[in-house]
C-alpha cells in the first residue's frame, strides 16, 4: 500500500503571554494533525518576524496559520467576549482574504455557546486603538483592530500560499474601553472565551484536509 502523507500541520499564532496561556490551558483534544502555538510578541514587526522564521522550518513549511488572542471591537454594541472572525485582514502593505470563515462561525457558536460572533474585515495596527480612532477606523469598514493579526496572515502567504484565518476575542470595545472601570471583569470574559475556542480551530484544520471534490 503507498504511504498516506502526513497530515499538514496548524500553525496558531498569538501574541502575548496571557494569550498563550489561554490556549495552552484549553482542550487540546481532536487535532487533525500536529499543532504549533507560537507566541510572537507583541506589535506587527515582532508577529513577522517569528512568524517567517518559524515557516522556514521545513516542519511547517505548508501549516494552515491561524492567528488568534484579544483585539479591540469598533462597532457600537460589541462587548468583552464576542468573538471576531475576519473575512480579510488589512494593513498597508496588503490585503489577506480568509479561508472557511463560515465554518469557523459554525464551530465558534458550538465552542461558545451565547457569545456573539461577528464577521468583516480586522485591521491591524502598530499601536494600542482609542477614541476617535476607533470611529475612523470603523469608517473603512473593520469592524475590530489589533496589532498582529493583518501581519501574521501576510507573513504567512508570503512565504508560500496557504489556508489562513484569524478569530480574536473582543476585550476593549467603543462603550467598553481599557481605561474604565469593568476592565479587569472584561478581561477575565474574554480568558475563559479564549480557552474554549481551540474545537473550532480544529475542525477548522480538519475541514481543510479533506478531500475535495
Amino acid at each position: 500500500m503507498t504511504p498516506q502523507p502526513a497530515p499538514a500541520p496548524l500553525l496558531i499564532a498569538c501574541a502575548l503571554g496571557i494569550e498563550h496561556l489561554a490556549l495552552r490551558s484549553g482542550n487540546r483534544g481532536g487535532a487533525g494533525g500536529p499543532v504549533t502555538v507560537l507566541r510572537t510578541g507583541m506589535g506587527p514587526k515582532a508577529a513577522e518576524r517569528s512568524v517567517t522564521r518559524v515557516l522556514a522550518d521545513p516542519v511547517l513549511g505548508d501549516a494552515a496559520v491561524l492567528a488568534t488572542g484579544f483585539c479591540a471591537g469598533l462597532a457600537p454594541g460589541m462587548h468583552p467576549g464576542d468573538l471576531v472572525v475576519a473575512e480579510e485582514t488589512r494593513e498597508p502593505r496588503g490585503t489577506v482574504g480568509c479561508v472557511g470563515t463560515e465554518l469557523l462561525v459554525k464551530e465558534l457558536v458550538r465552542a461558545v455557546p451565547g457569545r456573539t460572533v461577528h464577521t468583516g474585515p480586522l485591521t491591524g495596527s502598530d499601536h494600542v486603538v482609542r477614541g476617535p480612532e476607533r470611529a475612523e477606523l470603523l469608517a473603512t469598514g473593520a469592524i475590530a483592530v489589533d496589532m498582529e493579526s493583518a501581519a501574521t496572515l501576510l507573513s504567512a502567504v508570503r512565504v508560500s500560499a496557504r489556508p489562513v484565518a484569524a478569530v480574536r476575542v473582543v476585550v476593549d470595545a467603543p462603550e467598553h474601553e481599557l481605561v474604565r472601570i469593568g476592565t479587569l471583569r472584561g478581561g477575565i470574559s474574554a480568558f475563559r472565551v479564549l480557552r474554549s475556542v481551540l474545537p473550532a480551530f480544529f475542525e477548522w484544520h480538519r475541514s481543510l484536509l479533506l478531500p475535495r471534490r
